[in-house]
């Protein structure tokens, strides 16, 4: 016989009390214990640099963090490593985070302004900060590049435990600088200048320091927050030579064939769309016209990058295994990006190269093909494989154009459903901060009510989409303005114009559909005029909200971080040579004016 209505109501109210509590439950756990988050940064790490992304290069690791996670394909972040890491921990714009170059490459009449400083503004809180007055550990082991003085450094800026490297780079071998702009390399430990070990080589040293600071307070329970700027792979690209030797021989083909190859496997992955196309490079030279001995030290360059690659990933895999053993892992978020696209600077093209040689030797560095990547060795990839790097994407660091700014970002542990999952949401750099602050269950920092006033958070949280809730976090009309040096971009919806100066770039705007063609072989500025005129505005727009200065026709780059160097390593004395130069080149002018004349 049927239970009469008001048992089967009953009983019916119970199953849905109790489906509620299985639902609520965990909810509540995971509410209970704020997850551990680990960022990782690398450094120079092109598009499809990882094997999630199409790369030949073994990473078993960020492949175990792809398929425990979301690996999202149309992330974006600055084309340079200062003003990413000051949007990367701030969530505000670098044009109002006080960071909008490295400082290296601003001219000292836009220093001037606040924003131009290419330091970290106290105008903002970092993540570190509030994750810290939240409960949290703050820890940091890597590159920093975001000032050097007490007040900068970032164990002044909410990091309770800190290994830094304050420069652009430096060795990944020994204590010294790789380039003649720096007296020395600056290493920080809690805000104390450091030596190096012995056994020193940067990828395992920034993870052994990371385990270390977990270590010395997992007994109390506490969450914590730890941030990975590795160096790997900025120039000068050094790996262990048993890394490396997985790759002799790999690249003989040339970049031109491994370009094609990296798109292929995008393609199969599914982390480019099945039509894409590589635009050409300007800077890639051809492969044909090269020599045998050029091809051969080509091949083995490109090696010591790959290598460097894997021995980031093997010493980051050491990481996950220490957090397993000890109970870790499984409430851990780990947060994989780059900081820009892969670097193509032809170093020893550059006028003054010869130069740069000879403070090389002075300093113990050789550039032998026998001794590629080994301590004392210099490698830098160059234009033409920093294109393979990227691909397939468009040029590399520095440029607007997507292979400098779209590059791989993996978000895996708790709050991620289907993981393994594929992501075509547009995201920036910007929104990473709010992601990070909801899944630690801290509010975002209030304007108005915080002392001092600080700037409000440009970007908007990630994780609708890491639960699968959404399939984006920003409306087709919304639009995300960029500049950096002059090269500029504004992305809204599936579009985006783009304009990067010369001698590369042409100086002109073009538009792309960046969802159906990522690689920019299609400009359809001449088949959307409105739509173009529509975007352009929207970037002027851009422009005067955020205070973004215009750079003189005649900057330079490459020539603006020169003389940054030599002032600051010489200083007064740099003046007055520059001002004697000066006197003399303008006599000798008078002196030929004046003989002409006779």
């Amino acid at each position: 016989m049927d239970a009469p209505p008001k048992d089967r109501a009953a009983r019916n109210r119970l199953r849905h009390i109790l489906l509620l509590l299985l639902v609520w439950w965990p909810a509540r756990s995971v509410s209970a214990a704020p997850p551990n988050i680990v960022l990782i940064l690398a450094d120079d790490l092109g598009f499809s640099d990882t094997a999630p992304y199409g790369s030949e290069i073994h990473t078993p690791t960020v492949s175990r963090l792809a398929a425990e996670g979301v690996r999202f394909t149309n992330y974006h972040t600055a084309a340079s490593c200062a003003p990413t890491r000051g949007m990367l921990l701030t969530g505000v714009d670098s044009h109002r985070n006080g960071v909008p170059n490295i400082p290296e490459a601003i001219p000292s009449s836009k220093a001037r302004h606040t924003n131009y400083r290419g330091t970290l503004s106290h105008g903002v809180v970092t993540l570190a900060t509030l994750l810290h007055e939240a409960g949290y550990h703050t820890y940091m082991t890597g590159k920093w590049h975001l000032g050097k003085t007490p007040d900068l450094l970032p164990s002044a800026r909410g990091f309770e435990r800190t290994i830094t490297m304050a420069d652009t780079g430096a060795d990944n071998w020994e204590k010294k600088p790789y380039l003649p702009i720096y007296r020395k390399a600056n290493w920080f430990g809690d805000s104390k200048e450091i030596d190096l070990p012995q056994d020193f080589y940067s990828s395992k040293f920034f993870i052994d320091k990371t385990i270390e600071f977990i270590e010395s307070h997992r007994a109390d329970g506490r969450p914590f927050f730890s941030y990975i700027p590795f160096q790997a792979v900025h120039i000068p690209v050094q790996a262990p030579q048993e890394f490396t030797d997985h790759y002799l021989g790999r690249y003989d083909q040339g970049w031109t064939v491994l370009r094609r190859e990296r798109l292929a496997r995008a393609r199969v992955l599914g982390v480019v769309p099945p039509g894409s196309m590589l635009a050409p490079v300007s800077t890639t030279r051809k492969w044909s016209t090269q020599s045998p001995e050029q091809k051969r030290y080509a091949s083995k360059k490109m090696a010591v990058y790959a290598g460097m690659v894997e021995a980031m990933d093997f010493h980051l895999g050491r990481l996950l295994r220490y957090l397993a053993q000890n109970d870790l892992y499984q409430n851990t978020v780990f947060i994989f990006v780059s900081d820009n696209g892969p670097e193509g600077s032809d170093i020893f093209g550059m006028p003054g190269a010869a130069l740069f040689r000879l403070w090389l030797a002075s300093n113990g560095y050789n550039t032998r093909y026998e001794t590629l990547g080994t301590r004392g060795s210099f490698v830098n990839i160059g234009p033409s494989l920093a294109s393979a790097a990227a691909a397939p994407l468009a040029y590399y660091k520095f440029f607007a154009h997507e292979g400098g700014m779209r590059v791989p970002l993996i978000i895996a542990g708790p709050g991620v459903a289907q993981p393994g999952r594929i992501s075509k949401a547009f995201v920036y750099v910007t929104d990473l901060v709010p992601s990070i602050l909801e899944l630690a269950h801290v509010a975002a920092p209030d304007p108005e009510t915080r002392r001092p006033r600080v700037e409000p958070l440009d970007g908007r949280s990630l994780l609708p989409v890491m639960r699968g809730v959404a399939d984006r976090i920003h409306p087709e009309t919304e639009a995300t303005g960029y500049e950096l040096g002059g090269n500029a971009a504004l992305f809204r919806g599936r579009y985006k114009i783009v304009k990067d100066r010369p001698p590369v770039g042409d100086d002109t705007w073009h538009l792309f559909d960046i969802a159906q063609d990522p690689g920019e072989a299609h400009d359809l500025r001449g088949l959307h005029p409105l739509l173009f005129e529509s975007l352009l505005d929207a970037y002027h727009g851009y422009v005067k909200e955020y205070g973004v200065l215009p750079v003189p026709k005649s900057y330079d780059q490459r020539r603006q971080v020169m003389f940054y160097g030599l002032r600051n390593r010489f200083g007064r004395s740099f003046a007055l040579a520059l001002a004697a130069l000066g006197a003399l080149a303008a006599l000798a002018i008078g002196w030929r004016v004046s003989r002409r004349r006779r």
